[in-house]
């Protein structure tokens, strides 16, 4: 049995990738560890939260004494590590508490995880620290989140080389899929065409990004996981880039929506005007590639927020907050 500690599992990658991995493997001991900030959900988590193999602790990654305690407890031997603060625009009008939990909260996992001795840590990064194409590209970040995500990379890969710690980083293009905080752009869209309010797109909308289905990005993190090759960084792209007025338009037409709810807005500082992945290297060295296409997948993902209205509502009426603080506090 693997006793694996992934952090920040409550949010949308994590909760997919925990749904998804123990109903597809019988050998994964979860202990998740999750904060429970704005984009913490344990409502992601119900089809595993009376999984045997699974456990949920509330806490901060940047917390020592609870993470080695957590390692001693479990007997962790193995991590991964989605915990971040992971929004650009909330980068932009306070970046502290991206420093705080994407690097501190990281160097407080990569220490634990050394004193531990455990078999594989896996750093799960983005796209935006080298904006294009490949894992050699320089890292270029240009927001506070994507450069704190950037630090973390460097920490990991500076533990791998100097105690030879068996560290690995996946990097990976725009997610979208089921149980995506309601402030990104796909759910957001959907969500504002719905109440036929205003849709917000930035400067001329025709920044490129990369789009992969939250499945098809965690098949890839476990793959790598289990047999990517130490020291290594392993890009993971679906190769779909879309204009994001693209996108906005799409939904507009697959909800039945005109296209005078588009309001473009004043572009956000430092917008990087595209992001593209090459994912040769995982697709080549241990034989990945994408299952879901595009259209299948949009569809089936406006399909879910059209089916979990009470879920998305509940969030945006901050109900989940308040049920968080009165069962955890505020720790």
């Amino acid at each position: 049995m693997k006793h694996i500690l992934v952090t920040g599992g409550a949010g949308f990658i994590g909760s997919n990738y925990i749904n998804h991995i123990l109903q597809e493997r019988d050998d994964y001991f979860i202990v998740n560890l999750d904060k429970l900030t704005y984009a913490g959900n344990l409502e992601n988590l119900k089809a595993s939260e009376n999984n045997p193999r699974y456990t949920f602790v509330k806490g901060d990654i940047t917390n020592h004494e609870l993470v080695d305690y957590l390692f001693k407890k479990f007997d962790i031997r193995y991590v991964i590590n989605f915990a971040a603060e992971s929004h650009v625009d909330r980068s932009i009008l306070g970046s502290q508490i991206f420093y705080q939990t994407n690097v501190i909260g990281t160097n407080v996992l990569l220490e634990a995880a050394r004193r531990h001795n455990v078999e594989r840590f896996l750093q799960v990064s983005t796209d935006e620290v080298e904006g294009l194409f490949t894992e050699s590209t320089p890292l270029s970040p240009n927001s506070p989140y994507s450069s704190s995500k950037t630090a973390a990379d460097m920490m990991a890969m500076a533990f791998y080389h100097t105690y030879g710690m068996p560290v690995l980083i996946t990097r990976c293009s725009n997610n979208y899929g089921p149980l995506q905080f309601p402030e990104k752009l796909i759910p957001l869209m959907i969500i504002n065409a719905l109440h036929d309010k205003k849709l917000p797109v930035y400067g001329d909308g025709k920044n490129v990004r990369d789009w992969i289905y939250v499945i098809d990005h965690n098949r890839a993190i476990d793959l790598v996981f289990n047999n990517g090759r130490l020291g290594e960084v392993y890009n993971i792209g679906a190769s779909t880039e879309m204009y994001n007025i693209d996108i906005v338009k799409l939904i507009l037409k697959e909800l039945g929506k005109t296209e005078s709810l588009i309001e473009y807005v004043k572009d956000r500082p430092g917008h990087d005007r595209r992001y593209a992945i090459d994912s040769t290297k995982i697709q080549t060295e241990l034989g990945w590639k994408p299952e879901y296409n595009f259209a299948d997948a949009i569809s089936k993902t406006i399909r879910w927020y059209l089916d979990n209205k009470e879920w998305w509502e509940r969030i945006i009426s901050g109900a989940y907050t308040q049920y968080y603080q009165k069962q955890y506090g505020n720790k």
